[in-house]
């Protein structure tokens, strides 16, 4: 292989902020939202061009997972009037989300890549930035990785794990796309993978093994928001690490490519989908799984399937099945749990979950926390990590209020300033 040797240049710092949050989708939003609402001075970098990640740019058909009280709640309750049902209108909620974080006080910047931390031996300090402004530094007493793959986290040296532990499987990629053209009083829905209908010339989720491009061959539709369209998450693509581009590159071909045969598989099966055509696709295909950092308490999913409460509770009233979609092709991994889930209560998520093993001034935040591959497939989707973010913001502010580290803070005092802002206590 060869190299090239980057001559050393001086980087100016463009911002000084108390709390830098990594990351605009959900956590990320939770955690900028959280800070600036607890007094500090809070930056948030997205590399995307809006706000709300696999939510708005991944046109996500609908909040999937059970999560009461924090931000998710108030989010939810303000988007009242853009939403049907769990449907979610991902361009009314672009501007909802920007805007409360605007109105909170939060420095917004979008269109901005994160490259690298910096550090003073085991803390980091600051991060470094790229955008159409150049490589800039930005300083900060605490960051929030709130990336999803948690490349702050990674930049820093902390351990990770990826995928299962057997062989790193990890799940596949998705482009979520929209149809139009749907006669909605005939039209079908598919919820879950197990959920199938039996036609004339077979049993439904059967002729999807049989005739979409493998590795597609589910079927799952949801009505969204607006009158006839319906959003399609049937595109799949496994063996791909969303933490190399030239795997991003080829997922993202090869489920565009998937798009248009699933249309056709759409009109000549599925009634009410016989004149459906295309009219909308995410603008980036959608990973579910990357890495999972070491912290002190690693999630496992004893603890979900148990409804467990941890005495340092940070993230309450959590629920999800085990929405482990299948690492070596379509519908749902032999892992999964949907209708053998049979836990009705909410879980919990302890403060150890986030914080990293041998690097100070780092929270981990979302899909990025230490679980196990299983647990990780419940507590990933977007409401579960929307509070998430709530409650490191809240860490955040009190670590740099009491000049500790996130450990030595006073647990009761942390759950208490959760609870103010409407977490529901486990």
């Amino acid at each position: 292989m060869r190299y090239y040797e980057e001559p050393s240049k001086t980087i100016p710092f463009a911002e000084e902020t108390e709390v830098l949050v990594i990351g605009g989708g959900p956590a990320g939003f939770g955690a900028a939202l959280s800070s600036a609402r607890m007094g500090k001075k809070t930056m948030l970098i997205e590399q995307s061009g809006a706000i709300g990640g696999v939510a708005t740019t991944g046109i996500m058909s609908h909040w999937t997972g059970h999560q009461q009280g924090g931000i998710f709640a108030e989010l939810r309750e303000k988007a009242r009037d853009c939403e049907c049902g769990q449907a979610i209108n991902p361009e009314k909620l672009k501007m909802l989300m920007l805007g409360m974080l605007i109105e909170a006080g939060v420095t917004v910047q979008m269109h901005t890549f994160f490259s690298n931390v910096i550090m003073e031996n085991e803390r980091v300090t600051g991060a470094i930035v790229e955008s159409k402004s150049g490589r800039e530094a930005i300083a900060c007493k605490i960051l929030i990785d709130s990336s999803g793959d948690g490349d702050a986290a990674a930049a820093a040296g902390v351990p990770f794990q990826k995928g299962r532990s057997e062989d790193g499987g990890m799940q596949p990629m998705t482009i979520m796309f929209k149809v139009a053209g749907v006669d909605m009083d005939r039209a079908m829905f598919f919820w879950c993978f197990e959920d199938t209908v039996e036609l004339p010339e077979g049993d439904l989720q059967t002729l999807g093994r049989q005739e979409l491009p493998a590795p597609a061959g589910h079927i799952l539709l949801y009505p969204s928001s607006l009158p006839g369209i319906v959003t399609v998450n049937m595109t799949n693509m496994i063996d791909v690490d969303g933490t190399n581009v030239r795997d991003l590159n080829r997922a993202e071909y090869t489920c565009r490519c998937q798009i248009d045969q699933i249309i056709a598989f759409l009109r000549r099966h599925v009634p009410g989908y016989e004149g459906c055509y295309l009219v909308d696709s995410a603008n980036t295909v959608g990973v579910r799984e990357t890495r999972r950092f070491q912290a002190h308490y690693e999630m496992h999913e004893d603890d979900i399937s148990q409804a467990r409460i941890f005495e340092d509770w940070v993230v309450t009233k959590s629920r999800f099945f085990f929405d482990l979609h299948n690492v070596t092709g379509a519908g749902l991994d032999k892992s999964g749990e949907y209708k053998n889930f049979v836990q009705k209560d909410t879980y919990t998520i302890p403060l150890r979950c986030f914080i990293p093993l041998q690097v100070k001034g780092l929270l981990l935040n979302g899909r990025n926390i230490s679980g196990t591959h299983k647990a990780h497939s419940s507590y990933r989707v977007m409401p579960i990590v929307m509070n998430m973010g709530q409650a490191m913001g809240v860490v955040a502010a009190q670590c740099i209020n009491e000049q500790k580290e996130p450990l030595e803070l006073d647990i009761h005092a942390v759950q208490a300033a959760l609870l103010a802002q409407k977490v529901v206590q486990p």
